[in-house]
């Protein structure tokens, strides 16, 4: 554990890894603090998301000081985070799940589209894409909390990806008519029943499903995509930041 007035519930060996990221990309020229405190600032700032009041009182430093190093440090890891063809390149999954979670942000972009009518609450669109076990192995840029799944899994070519490289996909009802390619639960028909046999192939894809849960969880698990205070617009390279992160634990 690594100590931050509070323990944080990283491994000291993820610190050292961003430490190092600072030191051999950037040294000392962008902040006064030195690389080991910055890194420790950047993950407090992503995995708390604390004010930048409460890190600079924390680490002895201006508020302005903490803000250069998480935004430094941030755009760092973003510039390190792989594409989706190279993840299922390197692991090689038999399949993946599909999920999209809203990231709930109290600061607004344009108002409208961060809405999403489905959760009732302003924030960005995530697709978190897993491993069949539940192990995260991809996280989407930020769309504004308005897009549907299917919508932003078409945007980010998730499905065409998966296909080209032979992986299919499981996912939930909210992706039903986007390809022969992604493995949906059966739709009830208009005055109609399923078929027993339908019933059960919905509760076996369900099972499949469940793991996804999981890497969403993972994912929250980054305070910083429970209530954000920064800009949906900076969604986006903190997702990548995060996704970085993620590879190295």
């Amino acid at each position: 554990m690594v100590p931050y007035p509070a323990a944080l519930d990283l491994p000291h060996a993820l610190v050292e890894w961003v430490t190092m990221l600072v030191v051999t990309l950037e040294g000392d020229r962008r902040c006064k603090t030195p690389p080991h405190q910055r890194a420790l600032v950047d993950l407090a700032y992503l995995r708390k998301h604390d004010t930048l009041a409460q890190i600079a009182a924390g680490f002895g430093i201006s508020v302005g000081t903490a803000h250069v190093c998480t935004t430094s440090v941030v755009r760092l890891l973003a510039d390190r985070a792989p594409g989706l063809l190279k993840t299922l390149r390197e692991h090689d999954p038999d399949h993946v799940l599909l999920d999209g979670t809203l990231s709930e942000c109290d600061r607004l972009g344009d108002g409208r589209t961060d809405y999403s009518h489905k959760h009732r609450r302003h924030g960005v669109n995530v697709q978190v894409v897993t491993e069949p076990e539940g192990r995260l192995l991809w996280i989407s840029p930020a769309l504004p909390g308005r897009a549907h799944d299917l919508t932003a899994a078409r945007t980010h070519r998730i499905i065409r990806i998966c296909e080209r490289q032979g992986v299919p996909i499981v996912a939930d009802r909210a992706y039903i008519g986007a390809s022969s390619w992604v493995i949906t639960a059966i739709r009830r028909p208009p005055n109609g029943e399923l078929t027993p046999t339908e019933r059960t192939l919905n509760r076996a894809l369900a099972h499949a499903r469940a793991p996804v849960e999981r890497g969403v969880a993972r994912l929250k698990s980054w305070r910083i995509f429970r209530r954000s205070r920064c800009s949906p617009n900076r969604m986006t390279i903190i997702t990548a930041a995060v996704l970085t992160l993620e590879r190295q634990r």
